[in-house]
């Protein structure tokens, strides 16, 4: 199974301000070299600030209305993000024990995959799902 690993943002990130914590950079990158060498890491990514971001509100008649960040509350924001292939969510947290994370918080979400709409949608709706993700060279 895949798992997002959604790392929240906090406010030295959403400054953009990385002085000072070359520490936890050593850290983290010792890290991912062990998710890397475990065959669990399959994409990891920091963010940019929100301020760079923008976010797209879709109205009930499907109107997009564009904001321009940054975005209130850092704590809501993610600031980083893994994809990691695991046996199962047990697996998933116990990897995240190991991070060299200090007052963070981190979201683990199960990544849907087609046999999570088997007998929700159509046959069709999901063989066209899988056909889209065999494409793009994800597994599911």
């Amino acid at each position: 199974m895949r798992v997002m690993v959604l790392v929240k943002a906090n406010e030295d990130s959403e400054r953009g301000d990385y002085s000072g914590h070359e520490e936890e950079f050593a850290a983290m990158g010792k890290y991912n070299e062990e998710l890397l060498k475990s065959g669990i890491m399959l994409v990891g990514e920091g963010l940019t600030p929100s301020s760079d971001g923008k976010r797209v509100a879709f109205g009930e008649d499907g109107a997009a209305r564009v904001i321009d960040g940054p975005f209130a509350e850092a704590k809501e924001l993610v600031g980083g993000f893994w994809i990691w292939q695991v046996s199962s969510m047990d697996e998933a947290v116990e990897w995240l024990k190991r991070a060299p994370f200090k007052g963070a918080s981190v979201e683990l979400r199960r990544v849907v995959e087609p046999a999570d709409f088997e007998g929700k949608i159509s046959r069709d709706l999901i063989d066209a799902e899988q056909r889209l993700r065999d494409q793009t060279g994800q597994q599911g």
